[in-house]
């Protein structure tokens, strides 16, 4: 039996890879309007914070809280995996705890958020979003003093 080319599972684009570089990259360029133009209109960010609207200006407001928050706040991208309009992400968001953040009182340390993402993408754009960030664990190390 032979198999149809669209049979087989194809690999992440390069335009897809560059566009999750992108995303991600916006927190290190400081540049939340990256979104309009790597995200569709009514791309879907699960779950939303509370108070976030949908869409990318919805994600560009918390990103604008989170620069003034944590100015050195940055991305790292540790893995891109999956295939072609489905990419998973781990990742990290570092930055020094100098302000309160979501009831955590700062430690004035660097610390390391740990984030888990899956994204879907369509002709080289972010339809939706589903993501997990280790706010907790943020807490506990700011209870016992060890925040990396």
């Amino acid at each position: 039996m032979e198999n149809e080319e669209n049979d087989f599972v194809k690999n992440l684009t390069k335009s897809e890879i560059e566009t999750i570089r992108k995303f991600y990259g916006a927190f290190k360029m400081k540049n939340p309007s990256v979104l309009d133009e790597i995200c569709t209109p009514d791309w879907k960010d699960i779950p939303l914070a509370p108070g976030q609207k949908n869409g990318p200006e919805g994600l560009q407001n918390i990103m604008a809280y989170l620069f003034e928050t944590c100015p050195d706040i940055e991305v790292i991208i540790h893995d891109i995996f999956g295939s072609h309009e489905r990419a998973a992400v781990r990742a990290s968001m570092e930055f020094t705890h100098i302000n309160e953040i979501m009831g955590i009182k700062p430690t004035h340390q660097k610390v390391s958020v740990s984030l888990h993402e899956f994204h879907y993408l369509k002709n080289g754009k972010l339809t939706h979003t589903w993501h997990l960030e280790d706010w907790f664990g943020l807490l506990m190390k700011s209870q016992s003093g060890k925040t990396k």
